[in-house]
């Protein structure tokens, strides 16, 4: 059997210096959160109607356009029924959904609805391409507890690329349960949703996408919400904070730069059984943590990027931004704060879906741009799911590079973690996981609902160069007696041993 090393891998690749991107831990970064100087924005919600039938109708318009990402300079832009990011979604549980989305980039794109449990013809990955001047028009039944999910694109070998142009949104998810909790829910004053990232510019201000590293294009600059240099004025003195890693390589480690300790209720797929105390948390790319945090009158806290503590052997962390220190977000409390009650003691429920130690359906491999040793090949599919079934899925990161885990249509739960229980911020439901190097996870998921002999769901490393470069794979759920009919795609130079979308390292 031929061994084939990572430099063998990459050596039929283009091959280009590693940028200097990273920033000196600690360091004032020029165009960064460090100073403070706009109002943050709050994405609006967007507009939408019912009809007759109980459908709930919206309307997205993919455009260019510029903002103003640095103070007094225009930048190019891609975003959502605007120049840049797009309106927040947000629909009940049980409740029918219709979307009309129009192209008017100059390229196909996709809308990926990220952490949604929905039919695979409306998945929005690779398959549902918008072609320029398309439109696309999915349609579904919204079937899952409250949570804070988001829509991106997904085009095939050109994601990192669509979503560091401003392509991201959030949607959020309501139900009865969750409403009747005494959580901070006003949208805008003290629920506030932070899309975070990280971007590069050249001198006149446009996005400078050359020469990503490894793990894809790392900024030096961190723009929230769309803006670089954020505050947000508190008036209450508990505000919820539904952050988004809407990066496309960069993780962060968020903490207060008083080490003030915040309560963290809900993960990817919704609130935790209890709330959990702490001081700092990691998110990686895809993921979406919600806290709430407490302000006394007057005073200013800035929210606050510190270097990654889960680096075992990771190779070159200071080149994958591992040491880096940002700052996010000031956050500015009212001389005399609304008052509002404290977080309840106890959130949800989730019943556990396998015990620690079940012997997996399904092992991962994540390594260089494979899993399991096989790049992205739109016409295979990988594995097939018989639907209403619970799976355990075991991933394991062999790498000596950062990687995550994501997959499409399910929540899942963090079984164990090379045997042991995990942590509280992985206790609750995930769709996006990051994997430190050497470590075993066992997830746990259920396929329920939905079936599909022609249309996939995707899983795949979310550090969108990884995914663009063919870290990926696809399934089908299917129903009793059906047989896999997949889809054929006519897409040249996108193999599985071709070479997608950007230029990377070796």
């Amino acid at each position: 059997m031929n061994v084939v090393s990572r430099r063998g891998f990459l050596a039929g690749l283009a091959v280009v210096p590693l940028a200097g991107c990273a920033a000196r831990s600690g360091a004032p970064i020029p165009g960064s959160a460090t100073s403070t100087s706009r109002p943050l924005p709050i994405p609006p919600l967007a507009s939408s109607s019912v009809g007759a039938d109980g459908v709930r109708r919206f309307t997205l318009d993919i455009q260019q356009g510029t903002s103003e990402m640095l103070p007094g300079k225009r930048t190019p832009t891609w975003g959502y029924n605007g120049a840049i990011l797009g309106p927040t979604l947000r629909a009940k549980r049980n409740e029918s959904v219709a979307f009309t989305i129009r192209n008017s980039l100059p390229e196909p794109t996709t809308v990926h609805w990220h952490g949604m449990h929905l039919p695979a013809r409306c998945d929005g990955g690779p398959h549902q391409t918008i072609a320029v001047g398309g439109t696309w028009e999915p349609a579904w039944t919204v079937d899952q507890q409250a949570a804070t999910l988001w829509y991106h694109p997904h085009p095939h070998g050109a994601t990192e690329k669509h979503v560091y142009r401003g392509l991201s949104g959030m949607f959020i998810v309501d139900d009865e349960s969750t409403d009747t909790l005494d959580l901070p829910k006003e949208y805008g004053v003290d629920d506030i949703p932070l899309v975070i990232q990280d971007r590069r510019f050249t001198a006149d201000g446009a996005l400078d996408e050359s020469d990503p590293t490894d793990i894809g294009l790392l900024g030096d600059t961190i723009v929230v919400n769309g803006i670089a240099g954020a505050y947000l004025d508190v008036r209450t003195d508990r505000v919820r904070l539904r952050m988004l890693n809407g990066s496309s390589g960069r993780i962060y480690h968020l903490a207060f730069d008083d080490h003030r300790t915040f309560q963290l209720i809900a993960t990817d797929g919704g609130l935790l059984t209890a709330p959990a105390t702490l001081s700092s948390i990691q998110v990686s790319p895809g993921e979406r943590v919600e806290i709430v945090v407490e302000l006394r009158g007057a005073e200013r806290v800035m929210l606050r990027s510190l270097p990654i503590e889960q680096r075992r052997d990771i190779d070159r962390a200071a080149a994958f931004g591992f040491d880096d220190t940002f700052d996010i977000l000031q956050l500015r409390a009212a001389p005399s704060p609304k008052t509002s009650a404290p977080v309840p003691d106890s959130l949800a429920s989730i019943p556990a879906l396998a015990a620690p130690g079940t012997t997996p359906d399904h092992t991962f491999e994540l390594k260089w741009f494979m899993i399991n040793g096989r790049r992205m090949d739109m016409n295979r599919i990988d594995m097939t799911i018989p639907v209403d079934t619970t799976q355990v899925w075991t991933v394991r990161n062999n790498d000596n590079w950062p990687h995550n885990f994501h997959v499409h249509d399910v929540q899942f739960q963090v079984v164990d973690i090379d045997g042991k229980a995990p942590p509280p911020a992985l206790a609750g439901w995930k769709d996006t996981l990051y994997t430190e190097p050497r470590f075993t996870y066992r997830l746990a998921m259920r396929f329920a609902q939905h079936s599909d002999p022609t249309y996939p769901y995707m899983f795949h490393c979310h550090l969108l160069l990884h995914e663009d470069h063919g870290m990926m794979g696809q399934f089908l759920v299917l129903a009793p007696g059906q047989q896999p009919a997949p889809m054929r795609m006519d897409m040249p130079g996108m193999e599985s041993e071709g070479t997608p979308g950007m230029n990377h390292h070796g």
